[in-house]
C-alpha cells in the first residue's frame, strides 16, 4: 500500500550499502564518534537528498523514500550515526528547502545534499527546551549584518557542522512574530563550540553546547521572510517529530524481532523459553503494539507527503511510536535477563538510544499538551 517496487529497490540499496560499509564500524564507532566522512560517502551513495528536487542534487523522491532510509539505519542498529543523518536531512535542511531562496539553497542544501557540509538545527537552550517561547538568544541588524548572542545545548552535530539553523529572537516583544531562522556558518566571528556532551545513548553522534558572542554573519542568512521564524519552527517541528516516530516503530521491530530469535534459542526448565506462557505472551504484546503503531505512522505519513497538515496525528504518532520502542527494549531487557543487562548484547543499546525519542522533537508532555488543545481542552 505504501512502499512501491522503487522504494523496495532503495531498500536494497541501502541496505546493501549499510552491511558492507557501515555496519562493521559501528561497535568502533560507539567508542569513538563516527568519522565527518560518513557524509560524504552518505551523500555519494545518494541518500542525503532523497526526496529533494534534483536541481540541487536531490533525487526527487517522496516522503516514502525518507522513510526508507528511517527504516534501514534502525534495522542496521546505527543509533547515534542514524540520529546525526536524520538531523542533516529531516531537520536542519527541510526549512532551507521550504522557506529558502534559489541562492541559498545552491549555497548551502547542494553541499548538503552532497555531503560536502554538514548540518545542524539548534533550537534548545540552557533555559528554554519545552519552553521555546522563552528563547533567549537574540539577533539584532547591525547595517548588513546580523548580531547574535545566546546559547545553545542539546544539539546534534553541533560540534562536526558546517552550518547550524539556528533560532533567534529578533524582538521579544513581539511574541511569536519576533522569530527568525538564521543559518550561521561555522566560520562565522563570534561562534564557538563551549563543549561537547556525554550521553545516555546515541554514543557515536556528537552532541554540544553552542555559544553566540556578538557572532555577525550576513542580513542574506535569513531564511524566509523576517518574522515568521516561529511559524516556520513549528512546520520544521511536525517533519521532526514524523520522522522520530518512523524511526522508533523500525527500532521497535528490530528490538522485537531480536527478543524473539533469543527466546526461540534460550532454553530454561527443559525447553526454549518462548514456549513458556509468560514470554510467549509478553512476544505477541510487543509484536501487536509495534504493528498497530506502524499503521498509524504510515496514515500519518501519507498525508504529510500529500501536503496535509496533520498536527494531532503526528504528535500522537510521535507520542506512542516512542513509548512503545522504550517499552519493547524494556520487555526486550526482561527477556534477556541478566544477558540483556550486558553490553554484548545489543537490547541495552536499543534502550538507551530509544529512550532519547520521548524527550527530542518535543516530550511526552508537550505532545500530551498539543493533543490536548486539538480537542479544545
Amino acid at each position: 500500500m505504501y512502499f512501491s517496487d522503487a522504494h523496495e529497490e532503495l531498500r536494497l540499496h541501502i541496505r546493501r550499502f549499510l552491511e558492507k560499509e557501515v555496519r562493521p564500524h559501528l561497535a568502533e564507532w560507539e567508542q569513538t564518534l563516527f568519522p565527518d566522512s560518513i557524509f560524504k560517502r552518505f551523500g555519494e551513495m545518494g541518500l542525503l537528498g532523497l526526496r529533494y528536487d534534483p536541481e540541487y542534487g536531490g533525487q526527487g523522491g517522496d516522503y516514502f523514500s525518507a522513510i526508507v532510509l528511517e527504516e534501514e539505519m534502525a534495522r542496521a542498529g546505527c543509533g547515534g550515526l542514524g540520529m546525526a543523518i536524520a538531523v542533516q536531512t529531516e531537520m536542519a535542511t527541510p526549512p532551507l528547502n521550504k522557506f529558502g531562496t534559489p541562492e541559498q539553497k545552491r549555497k548551502w542544501l547542494a553541499p548538503a545534499i552532497s555531503g560536502d557540509s554538514i548540518a545542524a538545527i539548534a533550537m534548545t537552550e540552557p533555559d528554554a527546551g519545552s519552553d521555546l517561547a522563552n528563547i533567549q538568544t537574540i539577533a539584532r541588524k547591525d547595517g548588513n549584518e546580523w548580531v547574535i548572542n545566546g546559547r545553545k545545548i542539546f544539539i546534534t552535530n553541533g560540534a562536526r557542522a558546517s552550518w547550524t539553523l539556528l533560532v533567534t529572537k529578533g524582538d521579544r516583544e513581539r511574541g511569536h512574530k519576533g522569530y527568525n531562522l538564521i543559518l550561521v556558518e561555522k566560520t562565522s566571528p563570534g561562534f564557538s563550540v563551549t563543549r561537547t556532551l556525554e550521553k545516555l545513548g546515541m554514543h557515536s553522534s556528537d552532541t554540544a553546547e553552542l555559544l553566540f558572542e556578538d557572532c555577525r554573519v550576513p542580513l542574506d542568512n535569513l531564511i524566509g521572510e523576517e518574522g515568521e521564524g516561529f511559524k516556520q519552527l513549528m512546520w520544521e517541528l511536525q517533519g521532526e517529530r514524523l520522522i522520530a516516530a518512523c524511526g522508533a516503530v523500525a527500532g521497535a521491530q528490530k528490538t522485537f524481532e531480536y527478543a524473539m530469535d533469543y527466546a526461540k534459542e534460550r532454553r530454561a526448565f527443559g525447553k526454549p523459553i518462548a514456549e513458556h506462557q509468560v514470554i510467549k505472551h509478553k512476544l505477541v504484546d510487543m509484536a501487536t503494539k509495534v504493528n498497530m503503531i506502524r499503521a498509524f505512522v504510515y496514515e500519518c505519513a501519507t498525508r504529510w507527503d500529500q501536503g496535509d497538515y496533520p498536527v494531532r496525528e503526528i504528535s500522537q504518532a510521535k507520542l506512542m511510536a516512542t513509548q512503545i520502542a522504550v517499552e519493547v527494549a524494556d520487555d526486550a531487557i526482561q527477556i534477556l535477563g541478566g544477558h540483556g543487562y550486558m553490553r554484548e548484547f545489543p537490547v541495552e543499546k536499543a534502550w538507551r538510544d530509544a529512550r532519547l525519542a520521548r524527550i527530542g522533537a518535543g516530550t511526552d508532555e508537550i505532545m500530551k499538551e498539543i493533543i490536548a488543545k486539538t480537542y479544545g481542552l
